[in-house]
């Protein structure tokens, strides 16, 4: 397969990196970071206005006032800061996502200027609808409770989850239906939502998460979410989803967590429990990436441990992965991190998902060690291109360490296959590569070639 050019804009100049994840900041100086403008919507005050009534479930909407001028303190502050999320790999400026201005300076704040917050209680049988801009302090424990957002395509919204405990039978806990952003924060407290059943459909909109978002949603805080979902997502969002705080567990029938265009996490600590992926994104064309930066990750699941559809970028973090297949996507990039994998499949899996990239898997870092079970398995399996650039790769495979359809590449870096460590990388074969001790007809470190993508579509 020929590398040609991708189709991504690459960094111009990349940016040291830091095990702080995104605790470190730096800036660009040949790009200048975009600013998201603050939400300018009046008012600070807010009624409750009770807009439905039913025998089952009580609605109450929650309005911040119009008349007040000084509101920009009741969204929160401005996200306009340069903040930037620092790339690991930066000998060749390869980074396959540009990170310099995925988290906003709200993103990353841990907790929320509750000056002009609203508090509200959950209760049985309760809808809590809020329709505007706002920082909204969730506590209280409910059953059959959904917290509803249908605000304005300017509207940030903020819950403060501050001691929550939900249990639904067949619906979301927390529902976002439009809003141009929704914080979820967590305070010094336990918060727990649970949907013990099937999801029921809202008219068009088949509802699959304990907490389901059609709008960019941000996780973060100091606090612990757990999300248990029956049958279904643990967290779904159809836009962007990011994380750079907060400790969650979740126990879901479906994927632990899911987002169509894109997942973003430079902190927090996640035990996923999933009956298919800890993390997917759905997107197949140039969006569908998942990029990590920092976090610690313990990841049990019956598919995937972390699936995108294009790109996976791992720059840090920590990662123990227990799977049928480790990680999966187009392109996977590894330029630092730990991370350790025990899977039944594959243990790293470059596929074509996306006909945007090329299918290929790089290693510029980081420490990676691979477990594999018996039978037909590859620890590392391109149905493209292999580079090994720089990092450690410890290989347990019984198998097969290494398969790839067009080529690869050792250009730096430690390979040790089944506690031996190698001067190439193995020759792939039609149903597995030679594994163990096998060697012959490698592409060793003199193949050529710079490392890298190279050219990329």
């Amino acid at each position: 397969m020929k590398k040609t050019t991708m189709m991504m804009t690459m960094l111009s100049v990349m940016l040291a990196f830091s095990t702080a994840g995104c605790n470190s900041v730096s800036t660009d100086v040949s790009t200048s970071i975009a600013e998201e403008q603050a939400e300018t919507n009046s008012g600070a005050d807010t009624s409750a206005d009770t807009a439905e009534n039913s025998s089952t479930r009580e609605t109450i909407t929650f309005n911040i006032n119009p008349d007040n001028t000084n509101s920009e303190t009741a969204s929160s502050s401005e996200e306009t800061s340069g903040t930037a999320v620092t790339t690991a790999y930066i000998e060749n400026g390869n980074s396959m996502i540009e990170t310099a201005d995925l988290f906003s300076s709200r993103d990353l704040e841990q907790s929320a200027d509750l000056t002009d917050a609203q508090y509200l209680t959950v209760s049985d049988n309760d809808t809590i609808n809020i329709t505007s801009a706002g920082i909204y302090v969730i506590s209280g424990t409910a059953q059959e409770c959904t917290i509803r957002i249908e605000a304005g395509e300017e509207d940030k919204v903020q819950l403060v989850l501050d001691g929550v405990n939900i249990t639904n039978t067949d619906f979301p806990a927390i529902y976002v239906i439009s809003a141009d952003k929704v914080f979820i924060t967590t305070t010094s407290t336990e918060n727990t939502l649970t949907v013990s059943g099937t999801f029921r459909a809202d008219g068009d909109t088949n509802t699959d998460a304990v907490i389901y978002s059609k709008e960019d949603l941000v996780l973060n805080g100091t606090g612990t979410l757990n999300i248990t979902s029956a049958s279904g997502n643990g967290i779904t969002s159809k836009d962007d989803m990011k994380f750079t705080g907060g400790t969650y567990t979740v126990n879901a029938g479906k994927d632990a967590i899911e987002a169509n265009d894109s997942i973003s996490v430079c902190g927090g600590t996640f035990t996923l429990n999933a009956n298919k992926d800890g993390m997917h994104c759905e997107n197949d064309e140039s969006e569908g990436f998942i990029y990590i930066a920092d976090g610690t990750f313990t990841i049990n699941s019956a598919s995937d441990g972390i699936q995108a559809t294009s790109v996976l970028q791992i720059d840090g973090g920590i990662f123990n992965i227990k799977s049928a297949e480790g990680l999966e996507a187009t392109c996977i990039q590894i330029n630092g991190g730990t991370i350790y994998i025990e899977a039944s499949d594959d243990g790293i899996n470059a596929a074509n998902k996306s006909s945007a990239y090329s299918v290929t898997v790089e290693f510029n870092g980081g420490d990676t060690t691979i477990i594999m079970g018996q039978g037909d398995t590859d620890a590392v399996d391109a149905n493209g291109s292999i580079y090994v650039n720089g990092g450690t790769i410890d290989i347990t495979a019984p198998t097969s360490s290494f398969d790839y359809d067009m080529s690869a590449e050792y250009n730096g870096g430690t390979i040790i296959i089944n506690g031996e460590q190698v001067s190439e990388i193995p020759q792939s074969m039609m149903g597995g590569g030679f594994g163990g001790g096998n060697f012959g007809g490698g592409f060793g470190g003199n193949h050529g070639g710079r490392g890298g993508f190279g050219n990329r579509t």
